[in-house]
């Protein structure tokens, strides 16, 4: 669970949002999955982790680049 949670913390990061976004876009997830989530209270199943993972696999955060002087 701790790959996953950091997964979906570095690709919130990358998209500037906050993970309850992005599982919610992925997944249609309600705004207090991530907090049960992270605190253990609940966790997702295969089949979840499967489509959040495809979601993400699928839409690529924007590359960052530097202007050049």
């Amino acid at each position: 669970m701790d790959k996953l949670i950091a997964e979906v913390e570095a690709y919130a990061a990358a998209w500037d949002k906050v993970p309850q976004k992005v599982l919610r876009d992925a997944i249609g997830a309600g705004w207090g999955q991530w907090d049960s989530w992270k605190d253990g209270r609940s966790s997702p199943t295969m089949k979840v982790v499967d489509r959040l993972r495809e979601f993400m696999a699928a839409n690529p955060p924007p590359e960052r680049r530097e202007d050049a002087a």
